[in-house]
């Protein structure tokens, strides 16, 4: 999106580079990357960087509401209700299609989330395609942050004073998720141990992990656990529920991932939000639903969406259901991003932190994933290339 950054790169690329960066990223923690790594980074301008910054704030201005939580309280399952609520979330995505809008090119919402993403491994992936292609000083994935600074503010919000082994990152067997790199990256630079919930010890109201032999107390939890992973999971033997009431610290409060959500775009206006509506909210469907796609409110990384939707589709969810899905108008994402062979299309997400005491959350860095497929996402991009996971470097 920069062209003379974007040549500049294509002509000094090749696929040793390539190779070898790859290969150092699986060496550094001995952990083979089970997600594909794109060839490439964006490169964004000063005016589109703009359109998201204004776009982010149109959502942002929604989620200091008085009466945010009144809003979305709808969105938060009683049955999973965690105890000891914060005030905001800490964590807070914004995912960005890239889409041509006249003659120029803006952003669309396409997805938020109250949740953390990968902080830890997009600060590595930013150092090591610097390191491995030619990226420009004057662009940066981090916003008014060095490495050393974002990791230092990720530590503070991460650790909140604590000792780093009574913090714990929380996840459903954390070493086998696809994002168990961004696991590895976070415990390299702030100590924090990646714990299977299983192996959480509760006792009243006080809980405990076990390291090399030693059983340590659980102050604060930075949650990893996404509670519709965590029911198709009955097997599972566990001493702590989520929803238990316990002494322990969130940092990332579970009810803030149904709260800002899918649920949340349809309260939110503004021109960077494709047109969206409950499903329950339609007296008479739109006919033409080909520019539709439906999605359940509840169901996460794209499960149950349907791309073509269909009348029926719509009159076979029952009407005491149709509150748990939305209709979305289409968004086409504009192959902006010219590879070797062909354009790619593009999705930038936004990610802040949200410290107590601060009135609005702080864009701090991105991600990025490039597609050729009809979705964005690893399953839609099988066998391509100049596709996958990367981060997004700005003008200034």
């Amino acid at each position: 999106m920069i062209p003379e950054v974007r040549a500049a790169y294509n002509k000094s690329f090749s696929e040793s580079k390539y190779a070898a960066f790859l290969a150092e990223l699986d060496a550094l923690y001995n952990y083979k990357i089970t997600f594909r790594v794109a060839e490439t980074p964006l490169f964004v301008g000063h005016d589109f960087k703009k359109k998201l910054i204004q776009a982010s704030d149109d959502i942002i201005d929604f989620l200091v509401r008085k009466d945010v939580k009144e809003l979305t309280a709808p969105a938060l399952p009683p049955e999973l209700n965690v105890p000891n609520e914060t005030d905001h979330t800490l964590f807070l995505a914004l995912d960005f299609a890239v889409v041509k809008y006249g003659n120029e090119l803006e952003p669309r919402l396409i997805e938020m989330q109250g949740f953390p993403s990968l902080y830890g491994w997009q600060d590595l992936i930013s150092q090591k395609y610097r390191e491995h292609f030619d990226i420009p000083d004057r662009l940066q994935s981090h916003f008014g942050f060095s490495s050393e600074e974002y990791r230092e503010k990720i530590r503070k919000v991460l650790l909140n004073g604590h000792d780093s082994e009574n913090v714990i990152l929380l996840e459903i067997d954390p070493l086998k998720q696809n994002t168990a790199i961004d696991f590895l990256v976070t415990k390299d630079f702030t100590g924090i141990e990646p714990v299977h919930i299983g192996d959480v010890i509760r006792e009243g109201r006080k809980l405990f992990y076990i390291k090399d032999g030693r059983r340590i107390a659980i102050k604060r939890i930075y949650n990893r656990v996404i509670f519709d992973e965590l029911v198709k999971r009955p097997d599972l033997q566990l001493s702590f529920k989520m929803t238990d009431d316990v002494d322990v610290e969130w940092a990332g409060h579970p009810n803030w991932f149904y709260r800002i959500s899918k649920y949340t775009m349809p309260l939110i206006k503004s021109k960077y939000i494709p047109e969206c509506k409950f499903l329950s909210d339609y007296k008479e469907f739109p006919k033409d639903l080909e520019n539709y796609v439906l999605k359940p409110l509840f169901s996460f990384s794209g499960s149950g969406v349907i791309f073509h939707v269909t009348a029926d589709d719509l009159k076979t969810i029952p009407e005491n259901q149709r509150h748990e899905f939305m209709l979305q108008r289409k968004v086409e994402y504009e192959p902006v991003l010219q590879a070797p062979d062909g354009m790619v299309k593009i999705e930038i997400r936004l990610l802040f932190i949200w410290e107590d005491g601060q009135p609005r959350p702080q864009l701090i860095t991105n991600l990025a994933r490039l597609s050729r497929g009809e979705m964005i996402g690893v399953k839609y991009n099988k066998d391509k290339t100049w596709v996958g996971g990367s981060v997004a470097f700005f003008e200034d």
